[in-house]
């Protein structure tokens, strides 16, 4: 009841505060999102509590239209809502904004210049300074207890030699040797003096400095490439006598770790079960700082751990779990190794950052309907206070219904999902459906906003959103259902969710389509070569063939488990790659298909999309392949991001719609 009275008197803060700045706001009539709105519509993260816990500082992207691209800038708000400022505004935007101990600063990383450095804003007023002119850049930092110094990760910058080769052109590379390791630094506030903490030939990924600084972990590779992660190891440095140790020698991935009040034991989360074996849900294991075995606290846990971090007396841990559909907060006692859910609703929890000092958390919480409603709670007594709705401006907008499904697969395990209604649903009355499958795959859908569903809802179609097998979020065993064959019931629970639909009156047998990015792309490759009732896909990043893209990809980390072992081998399982590859069946397929690909995609690199765009044309199937110039794995320029929107949704309007739809564009005026 206290919460819900909570939440009422943000609300009314918020719609206050909408009536100041638009007084015909209930006046104006309600429409649906277009793909214009969903690229404007602000991003909001990196929350941080004040040390006084009176004050929060965030970032909020936004897009630039002129610079193509999203820009993120620094604000501030007080604890209860009020006065929201804006504390940076930098032409090319400001990140990592984190709280001097000491309340008088906010450093935060920015690239000014030639290179990102850090830079301190006085929480008093002023202009920032910058504080770092470190050669190669600064990648993150964070502060010392006394405010004193700031710790931080630079890249190796490049050599005389190197700068006039490059001038000159003269700059042919080896592949996989182009790279500058990363090193741990440390500053001096008052001097600017730096002091180098670590050398060699390994590069600081992250690193985690222990609350009363006499301690600092860090987390070493032997490069900086995605597939050398499985060798990097933790190692810990002890400012009182010197010394440098290295703590772990295993094949996980150690992440997020942190070290305990006392410093007798460290934290931290891998992708791993109790025997440290790899491609696992993320799971809390504790270390002695003195060296020893890492223990996974919760080996039988269903749930994905995502985040994790010790209490003010280390006596429990504070953690972040993926529930499939939903994500929520939870605290472990040590002593009697009891796990308690803090938090519970349709949502997901992100940003959640803790203050020992003061026992308090701050964290967003992302609803279907908006993408950040902020809360804050002491965590002794956890009974959480809505801040404000980050987002008053979507109010504007008519917005979808969304609803948990679920069905089963064909083995009979029960599958979930999520099912975002057309806006203005009619109950009894079909509708085209798009079947938009989730990246990863060791990834899952959540009752979480989504501009692109709520836009495509607002033009008609119901949009279904699988948790198939191979999801994170329902336990290990749901997991681990690819291990050894890819396409084992992934693909079976994708198709048994469209028939649960179909059966349900809600969906058009007839008006089928199937989207997805990443292993979303694998999915609607693989689709397309089983069934013939969609009548239209759009594969993004999609793999076509697990042989070549084995080799081609900068991660073989993941592949390996599901195939059993690499192509190259003598005794390879080289059935299992080719038997999951969409490239070998693609004979069967008759969908028409849009493809899509970032020209410098590292992850799922454009080769991928030129062998299933060459198979389908050979077989006279309807077939468009798009590059994006200059992007990655994922779309960082913003007219780029709006065209895929925009011709995605046509390729779907004419396939199954059979009409021609005239692409959301800017209003003239603001292209000037």
């Amino acid at each position: 009841m206290e919460r819900k009275i909570q939440a009422i008197s943000g609300i009314i803060l918020v719609l206050a505060l909408c009536l100041a700045l638009q007084p015909s706001f209930f006046a104006q009539e309600k429409r649906t999102m277009n793909f214009v709105d969903v690229i404007n519509l602000k991003r909001v993260s990196e929350l941080r509590l004040s040390p006084d816990g009176k004050q929060l500082i965030f970032n909020i992207t936004q897009a630039d239209w002129e610079k193509n691209k999203w820009i993120s800038h620094i604000w501030r708000m007080n604890v209860d809502g009020s006065e929201l400022t804006q504390m940076t505004n930098g032409e090319e935007g400001e990140g990592s904004g984190v709280w001097s101990p000491d309340g008088k600063y906010i450093g935060f990383v920015a690239k000014r210049n030639a290179e990102s450095q850090i830079y301190l804003l006085n929480t008093k007023g002023g202009e920032a300074i910058e504080l770092t002119k470190h050669k190669g850049g600064v990648v993150t930092f964070s502060w010392s207890p006394d405010s004193q110094k700031i710790y931080f990760i630079a890249s190796e910058p490049k050599s005389e030699e190197e700068e006039k080769r490059e001038k000159n052109k003269d700059d042919a590379y080896s592949f996989e040797k182009n790279y500058k390791h990363q090193h741990l630094w440390v500053m001096e506030i008052d001097t600017r003096e730096e002091k180098r903490l670590t050398e060699g030939e390994f590069t600081v990924k992250y690193f985690s400095l222990s609350r009363d600084g006499t301690k600092i972990l860090y987390l070493a590779s032997p490069t900086p490439l995605f597939d050398d992660l499985l060798e990097a190891e933790l190692w810990l440095i002890d400012f009182k006598d010197g010394s440098k140790r290295r703590l772990t020698e295993n094949k996980i991935w150690e992440q997020n770790a942190e070290i305990s009040p006392d410093n007798k034991l460290i934290l931290f989360l891998a992708e791993a079960n109790e025997r440290l074996e790899e491609y696992y849900q993320s799971n809390i294991f504790l270390l002695p700082a003195e060296g020893g075995a890492p223990r996974a606290t919760l080996p039988d846990f269903k749930y994905e751990i995502s985040e994790a971090t010790w209490s003010v007396d280390g006596n429990s841990i504070y953690f972040v779990a993926n529930m499939g559909v939903h994500s929520e907060i939870f605290a472990l006692d040590l002593k009697e190794m009891k796990v308690r859910g803090l938090s519970e609703g349709n949502h997901a929890i992100s940003d959640f950052h803790y203050l020992p000092d003061i026992d308090t958390a701050a964290y967003f919480e992302n609803t279907p309907f908006s993408p950040a409603i902020l809360w804050i709670s002491g965590m002794r007594d956890f009974s959480p206070r809505m801040v404000c709705d980050l987002y008053p401006e979507l109010k504007e907008f008519k917005l979808a219904e969304y609803e948990v499904v679920s069905w089963k697969g064909r083995d009979g395990e029960k599958v979930e999902g999520i099912l975002i209604y057309p806006v203005c649903y009619e109950k009894g009355k079909k509708y085209p459906l798009l079947v938009h499958t989730h990246g990863g795959p060791a990834a899952s859908d959540k009752l979480t906003f989504d501009g692109y569903a709520h836009a495509r809802a607002g033009r008609g179609y119901a949009i279904l959103k699988p948790n198939y097998r191979g999801s994170t979020g329902y336990g290990n065993d749901f997991l681990r259902d690819m291990v050894g064959h890819y396409f084992h019931n992934a693909d079976d629970d994708v198709l048994c969710g469209v028939d649960y639909l179909v059966e349900k009156q809600i969906a058009d047998p007839e008006k089928l389509g199937t989207l997805g990015w990443s292993a979303g792309g694998h999915m609607t490759n693989w689709l397309i070569t089983q069934t013939d009732r969609f009548k239209a896909a759009s594969s993004g990043a999609g793999a076509s063939n697990w042989i070549s893209m084995y080799a081609q990809s900068d991660v073989r980390i993941y592949r390996t488990p599901w195939f059993k072992g690499d192509p190259w081998d003598e005794d390879s399982p080289l059935s299992n790659y080719r038997e999951n590859s969409p490239i070998f069946h693609i004979y069967k397929a008759k969908t028409p298909t849009l493809l899509l690909f970032g020209e410098e995609d590292r992850r799922v690199p454009l080769p991928q999309g030129i062998e299933i765009y060459r198979a389908l044309k050979a077989r006279n199937v309807p077939t468009e392949l798009i590059i994006f110039p200059r992007e990655g794995h994922g779309l960082n320029e913003i007219r780029h991001a709006l065209y895929k929107m925009n011709k995605e949704f046509a390729w779907f309007e004419k396939y199954l719609m059979g009409r021609e739809f005239k692409f959301d564009e800017l209003p003239e005026k603001k292209e000037q």
